[in-house]
């Protein structure tokens, strides 16, 4: 084994620092089951000292103007797409994503986040009329102060940014406590930071896990805001632990996408929805991980999936390739595998996959791509989020039908639908209880906000609307228009 990297450095007011006292974590390669890299798991005092610093950065940059944020955001997009083969480098060490994939997709998701907020910015009025009918009432939006940012390890960059950027270009200072399983990408996002010259205190980084810094953070009463995306469980004890404070929380959690697949969808649909699934080994929260299929086409889309999940090739994430990689940790293998023997216990009919390793891997946390038939909306692998790579097939006869197995579970992410009819496409994106539908395969358009319902949370992040959830509104009247 070689030297596992040393990051047990915080980087806070602008330099790294050593943690107030040693406590160290080690970060595990889920290809290899090695570990690769050191942490240190950070304390109330290192928490207490990165607000401080961000504290007390706030009362010059919150007075910056627009042109000058945007300026350094323009610096970290530069250094970022220049060591964009790093980055990718990083992910695939903490948390298994394929090399080719971490750097088209995991630090693709950060350039396009980047870009995208740049667009959105030019065009961002900080000081707007209310309308015609007031044309002295002006609506004004202003930084909230210091906010806190906890980021989870499935998509570390496009988490990252989606937070970070926002939240300096809004005139806020930051200290994100990115996920101890896969710290190093957001450390080495530190450096690029650091590279940009943003001043010392506007964004800080203190590793740690959700017990200690994440509930630090969101208790601290010099914090403003929380924004969080993780599982629902864990958005809830934010919530109420950040509640005492009254600080606003943002929260981005999980989900159990429907995917409806109509008789009349284009001849790729399943495919599509199936290798959707799989993707990020499916750990992603809007997955379509339920595919609703009407009675007509039910056993030929059956066939299908089934065909795409033994066409799936799993590998290590060192190699290149189209292939999917490893889940993340032990804890989360032990949690598909319960979850797809349960979907045997509960009488799911297994099509693909199932449990233990893929035959070629003897070690890593590796899934097979596991497809179940004949589920229905009670079972434990229809109700739950799996994150894994893991499709459960439901059949329906009815449009209302569909909607009623769609709406029925707690999340609220991301649904999908497949249909070559423009109205039924048309009522049903309106039905659906969800803040996002895709139809037919089609990506919703650059600065379209993510963010869901019910218990996939209420944040809206990218976009002109991610960057007003990091502002506050002030309503003015008297404005003089002469000056």
């Amino acid at each position: 084994m070689s030297e596992l990297l040393d990051k047990r450095k915080f980087y806070i007011d602008g330099k790294w620092v050593d943690p107030v006292a040693a406590n160290d974590l080690e970060v595990v390669d889920p290809s290899t089951e090695e570990p690769v890299a050191v942490i240190s798991i950070g304390a109330q005092a290192d928490t207490d000292r990165a607000v401080a610093a961000a504290k007390a950065a706030f009362a010059s940059w919150s007075k910056t103007s627009p042109a000058e944020r945007l300026s350094y955001v323009e610096k970290i997009l530069a250094i970022y797409k220049r060591r964009a083969a790093e980055m990718a480098q990083s992910m695939t060490l903490e948390m298994g994503a394929p090399q080719d994939m971490s750097l088209a997709s995991q630090t693709g998701a950060g350039t396009y986040h980047i870009e995208t907020f740049i667009e959105a910015y030019r065009n961002f009025e900080f000081i707007r009329p209310l309308g015609p009918h007031a044309p002295t009432t002006m609506v004004a939006w202003e930084p909230i102060g210091v906010v806190g940012l906890i980021t989870p390890w499935n998509w570390p960059m496009n988490q990252v940014t989606l937070k970070v950027i926002p939240a300096i270009l809004g005139g806020n200072t930051a200290v994100l406590k990115p996920s101890e399983i896969a710290p190093l990408s957001s450390m080495l996002f530190a450096e690029i930071v650091h590279e940009a010259g943003l001043p010392a205190g506007v964004f800080n980084l203190v590793n740690g896990d959700g017990v200690g810094v994440g509930t630090q953070l969101s208790v601290h009463p010099d914090i403003e805001m929380i924004s969080f995306t993780g599982s629902t469980r864990a958005g809830i004890a934010i919530s109420k632990a950040a509640a005492a404070s009254l600080k606003k929380v943002a929260l981005e959690l999980g989900g159990k996408g429907a995917n409806l697949i109509f008789a009349d969808a284009d001849a790729d649909a399943v495919v599509r929805g199936t290798r959707h699934c799989f993707n990020n080994s499916g750990q992603s929260c809007n997955a379509p991980t339920r595919m609703l299929v009407q009675r007509e086409i039910y056993e030929k889309a059956v066939e299908t999936a089934a065909r795409v999940a033994g066409e799936t090739a799993v590998a290590s994430a060192h190699l290149p390739g189209a292939h999917i990689g490893p889940v993340v940790s032990k804890q989360q293998w032990d949690k598909i595998q319960d979850l797809i023997q349960k979907g045997i216990e509960e009488g799911a009919r297994l099509v693909a996959g199932g449990p233990g390793l893929p035959e070629n891997v003897n070690r890593g946390y590796f899934v097979r791509p596991t497809v179940f038939a004949d589920v229905n909306n009670d079972m434990t692998i229809a109700r739950q989020e799996i994150f894994g790579p893991v499709l459960s097939i439901i059949p329906f006869d009815t449009e209302e039908e569909a909607v009623e197995i769609a709406n029925d579970t707690p999340y609220g992410l991301t649904n999908y639908v497949q249909t070559q009819d423009g109205a039924r496409r048309n009522r049903l994106a309106r039905q659906l209880n969800a803040g996002m539908i895709e139809m037919n395969g089609e990506s919703r358009g650059a600065g379209s906000a993510f963010g869901g319902v019910k218990a996939s949370g209420r944040a809206r992040e990218g976009g002109w609307m991610g960057l007003e959830e990091f502002m506050d509104s002030k309503f003015i009247s008297g404005w003089s228009l002469n000056d």
